[in-house]
């Protein structure tokens, strides 16, 4: 079970990725980026174990390590936050 803080991180990070889904994004990074949000929003929305949480959000890294560009500049930024809030995740999972 996370704490607080981390448990803010995660919804931050859903967040971004959730805002993905209104933008028009190249087909080619479409299914990375939406599987990386689905994943993240069922973190975000469970309590489940540090260790769970930090596979799951390092699949999500793993996820959008695979986008480039969307071909949308403001869904790139919402991917690039994604991946910032990812990592902080882990490294303060990492700390504990």
């Amino acid at each position: 079970m996370v704490d607080s803080d981390v448990q803010t991180l995660l919804s931050e990070l859903a967040a971004q990725l959730d805002a993905t889904a209104s933008r028009p994004m190249r087909p080619e990074v479409t299914h990375w980026v939406a599987e990386a949000d689905a994943v993240a929003g069922d973190v975000a929305d469970a309590d489940l174990p540090n260790d769970v949480v930090a596979e799951r959000v390092g699949h999500v890294r793993d996820l959008l390590s695979n986008v480039d560009e969307t071909g949308d500049e403001e869904a790139d930024d919402h991917v690039a936050a994604a991946e910032t809030l990812a990592d902080e995740v882990l490294a303060r999972l990492d700390d504990e």
